[in-house]
């Protein structure tokens, strides 16, 4: 394992010198190896393990290529990650979400459009005055990367998106146990919207820091 690591150390400090930039083609594995003082073994096993976070791209009869290192496609490898959360990390991961949501809801407010806003509204009314849990928490999932695909800030979505999925079990769970959760999230989801609508920031942050403390609190007094 150490020597794989010194071969993804190697491989890491090309990119970070720009001797391999975005999209840049690898050298043949014998060629790299000898250059980097590496076994083809150890070569390969580094390889690996740069493609699963997308640092590479291996292609089949082609050869090896860096990515295109865009935020979101790297960020990608967060949601790989916490699907191996333990349901006592749960909290930490709302507890993230709620200082970095609100904070993505404020931002959006300045950029979503009218047009939109009536999209998300429409989607509200859609469900009704009671949906079933499942239904309602895949519309708040997308509710809220809706909103938060207009903060202006790739890294920060693509970070909030990474970390929706461990508190979906949170929800779902709230949504059959707690008598008022139904009504209380479709009354926040309206609030947010109506901030939103106003362009009021710092409302549609509380809002959005009340809805996911909400989960939060109802959680704490669950575990």
């Amino acid at each position: 394992m150490a020597v794989t690591d010194e071969a993804i150390e190697k491989i890491k400090g090309m990119i970070v010198s720009g001797a391999l930039r975005p999209g840049d083609r690898l050298p043949r594995e014998s060629e790299l190896a000898a250059e980097l003082g590496l076994s083809r073994n150890s070569l390969r096993e580094a390889v690996r393990a740069l493609s699963l976070i997308r640092i590479l791209d291996v292609r089949q009869g082609d050869g090896t290529y860096v990515t295109s290192l865009d935020p979101q496609l790297l960020l990608e490898a967060i949601g790989f990650v916490v699907d191996f959360h333990r349901d006592d990390t749960v909290l930490e991961f709302l507890a993230v979400r709620r200082v970095l949501e609100p904070a993505a809801t404020a931002m959006a407010s300045g950029r979503i459009t009218d047009e939109e806003l009536d999209s998300l509204d429409a989607q509200l009314a859609a469900l009704g005055p009671e949906p079933s849990v499942e239904a309602l928490v895949a519309a708040d999932l997308e509710f809220h990367r809706e909103i938060v695909r207009h903060c202006g800030n790739t890294v920060l979505c693509s970070l909030l998106d990474g970390l929706s999925g461990p508190t979906t079990r949170a929800r779902v769970w709230r949504g059959l146990t707690q008598e008022d959760a139904v009504s209380r999230t479709l009354h926040e989801h309206r609030a947010i919207l109506s901030a939103l609508r106003d362009r009021d920031a710092e409302a549609a942050r509380s809002w959005a820091t009340v809805h996911i403390a909400s989960v939060e609190m109802w959680l704490k007094s669950a575990l």
